[in-house]
């Protein structure tokens, strides 16, 4: 954990004036004042031109746990921006519809942090435009498949309404090879639900960029479902602007052999008053299996009264596999109700197995109570049913290696 001094504008480096008082030195080699590192999270730099970013290297601190070589193509190729088909379901109360890049709702909950983001920015050319209004609750499912292997963009813009309730799913399965950004906005009294479900097919690649406004007295329960697919990295980054707005973060994923799973996750107190829960669990199995988490939450100088904790576990199954799990905490207030971090990763524990098998359950049915017993308290945040015991399945087969 870190407490972080008042900061000045993230582009004071930029201007010529030093930053926190940090300057070039002998085994630095910066050159110039624009590579004094950044010193709060929420001065990294964002832009929606992909030109604006330096070429990655593989070395920066958001991409060096990343298998940069394989993403290489999304990053910095031309993608193809237009109009991919979708499924809906339940659309009755939401207004969905595709607009143009120019259209004002764009650009309304953030802005890209990373290269690849500004690269599906500035790609797109059709923005899919989910809307939620009215007291009555709302639930949507946005499906698709079959996006082809070629490098590709997208772009979707969510908007609640004031004092509306809704659901969404946004459901991805098939081929892929995808760069996108997802915009979110809470508004004023809203109560909304997205659930980012990732079950592509085996070869497919997957990098987004989640940006979340939440305003006043609103509530986000964000939850991150990732399954299958090469390489799968989403990013949300979720900002409390609104006085006593509240977020739920949730994260499940299984990466099986060979498989990239990556989340990193950014959870920003600005207004007073807000409470943020972070909860990211993970399982790997077979040789090669790789997860990585990172999470960032920020309480600002504004937050006063802030009650706010993050936590991820993994467990591991089977050697030959690696998790990555990085909790990082900075407060910029003394004024707060509580905040804290945890992370624990470990291997499957055998005094359960042992426990269960005493009482006469087999070895393969106690691996499977224990898998779902850890993984099931974020399939129940879903609050859909029919989806909840779809996935406690989806685990289930993704345990036996039949998936």
């Amino acid at each position: 954990m870190s407490l972080a001094a008042s900061t000045g504008s993230p582009h004071d480096q930029a201007d010529g004036q030093v930053q926190h008082g940090a300057k070039a030195h002998s085994d630095g080699g910066w050159g110039d004042t624009s590579h004094v590192p950044v010193q709060t999270r929420s001065q990294r730099f964002s832009s929606v031109n992909h030109s604006d970013f330096p070429a990655v290297t593989g070395l920066e601190v958001d991409w060096k746990l990343t298998p940069v070589r394989a993403v290489r193509a999304l990053i910095d190729d031309e993608l193809d921006g237009s109009q991919y088909p979708t499924q809906i379901e339940d659309a009755a109360g939401a207004t969905i519809e595709w607009v143009g890049r120019g259209d004002a709702r764009v650009g309304s909950a953030g802005a890209p942090e990373d290269r690849a983001s500004a690269n599906a920015w500035s790609s797109t050319e059709s923005v899919l435009e989910i809307s939620f209004s009215g007291e009555e609750p709302i639930a949507v499912s946005v499906n698709r498949n079959g996006l082809g292997s070629g490098a590709r963009a997208a772009h979707t813009v969510v908007t609640a309404g004031k004092h509306s309730t809704s659901h969404l799913v946004l459901r991805s399965a098939g081929e892929a090879n995808l760069v996108e950004n997802v915009e979110i906005v809470v508004e004023e009294g809203a109560n909304l639900t997205v659930v980012s479900l990732q079950e592509w097919d085996d070869e497919a690649i997957h990098l987004a960029s989640h940006f979340a406004q939440v305003g006043r007295d609103a509530k986000l329960t964000h939850i991150v479902v990732s399954l299958t697919g090469k390489i799968v990295r989403v990013n949300p980054s979720v900002h409390l602007s609104g006085e006593g707005s509240h977020a739920d973060l949730y994260g499940l994923y299984f990466a099986d052999a060979g498989q990239h799973l990556e989340q990193r996750v950014y959870l920003h107190h600005q207004a007073a008053n807000t409470t943020g829960r972070v909860n990211y669990k993970g399982a790997l199995q077979g040789a090669g299996a790789r997860t990585v988490w990172v999470g960032d939450v920020l309480i600002g100088r504004n937050a006063a009264g802030t009650d706010s904790y993050e936590q991820n576990r993994n467990l591991v199954l089977s050697e030959g596999t690696r998790a990555d799990s990085i909790p990082n905490l900075e407060i910029e207030t003394g004024d707060i109700l509580g905040a804290g971090h945890a992370s624990a990763t470990g291997r499957f524990d055998d005094e359960q197995l042992f426990y269960l098998q005493a009482r006469g359950i087999s070895e393969a049915e106690a691996r499977r109570l224990v898998v779902i017993g850890f993984l099931s308290e974020i399939v129940q945040k879903i609050g859909d049913p029919a989806l909840e015991k779809y996935l406690q399945q989806a685990i289930l087969l993704e345990l036996e290696g039949t998936r």
